[in-house]
């Protein structure tokens, strides 16, 4: 008897232990009753039907990262690369996740898998690189399209890793290395360039300055030549003044004309020194009873002069 009541008592502590259910943090929980989805559990404690409910799923609520293997795909420029990548999603409705599809997180990964190979395909090999962030943010949104009704959100996708055959990395250096080779070059170029243009701005300069040296020269002689016509304009008046006023004094005729013949005379001795003079004026001879009496009346002028002092 006391074996039965023993059984017994087990019996209802089992059926205690089997009605209560703690659900963490962590997790939800799928009830389902006779087969039938029930309910859905948060965290907290809860007391099942015996023999009617049942746990039928539980899911996962943290975010998940999936490692995405490597697979060859082919870029745009039809050059082979293996790619892989990670994938963080996170279940946001429990009950699509259990009942919409059987493991989401298979289904994601092949899903991934096929998103990539279709946006690799559009680019090329440099573009993959260049835009890796682009390229993730069009496979995350091919993913969310496609997995709502699984209850799941893909949070991030990441390219991890690109792998060119060594092919294909050989002939990316060798093309690397050509385009250093080009920027060197024109940067050569430039400094040339920029070098021929400083010595032709310097000629230039040059240029000009001795120009303008030129033109400070050439006005200061034209300066210095006005201000000597200047002077002898000044001169040639003042002479030109006297002479005006011996003409006006007594016997400054007779002055004038002396001053002249002894121009005249040492005129033809600068013709005479010449040497090159054969021809001499018919009167030359009559000349000299002209120079003898003005010769004679410059000496009555010169006594009449010492008389008047």
């Amino acid at each position: 008897m006391l074996s039965i009541y023993s059984g017994i008592i087990i019996f209802i502590f089992f059926m205690i232990f089997k009605t209560i259910i703690i659900v963490s943090e962590r997790e939800n929980v799928i009830i389902e009753r006779l087969g039938k989805y029930q309910r859905t559990l948060t965290p907290g404690i809860y007391f099942l039907i015996p023999f009617f409910d049942s746990i039928a799923y539980k899911q996962e609520m943290r975010e998940q990262v999936v490692d995405m293997p490597s697979q060859s795909v082919i870029t745009k420029d039809n050059i082979q690369v293996e790619v892989d990548g990670l994938i963080y999603l996170k279940v946001m409705d429990p009950k699509k996740a259990s009942y919409g599809i059987g493991n989401y997180l298979a289904a994601t990964n092949n899903l991934a898998q096929t998103t990539m190979r279709s946006e690799v395909g559009k680019i090329t090999l440099g573009a993959i690189f260049s835009e890796r962030d682009q390229v993730n943010a069009n496979i995350i949104s091919e993913i969310d399209k496609a997995s709502d009704p699984w209850g799941i959100k893909v949070l991030r996708y990441e390219i991890k890793d690109i792998s060119p055959s060594r092919h294909v990395i050989d002939t990316l250096e060798k093309q690397m290395e050509a385009e250093r080779e080009k920027r060197a070059e024109i940067t050569r170029a430039t400094a040339e360039k920029e070098k021929l243009i400083n010595v032709s701005e310097g000629q230039r300069q040059e240029a000009i300055n001795i120009s303008e040296g030129e033109k400070q020269k050439r006005i200061n002689e034209a300066k210095g030549k006005a201000e000597g016509i200047k002077l002898i304009a000044e001169a040639t008046a003042k002479s030109l003044t006297l002479v005006g006023e011996s003409i006006s004094l007594e016997c400054g005729d007779e002055a004038l004309k002396m001053r002249l013949v002894d121009q005249y005379i040492d005129q033809i001795d600068e013709v005479l020194e010449g040497g090159d003079v054969s021809i001499f004026p018919a009167n030359l001879a009559s000349l000299k009873g002209i120079f003898d009496e003005l010769k004679g009346k410059n000496s009555i002028l010169k006594g009449s002069s010492h008389a008047d002092r």
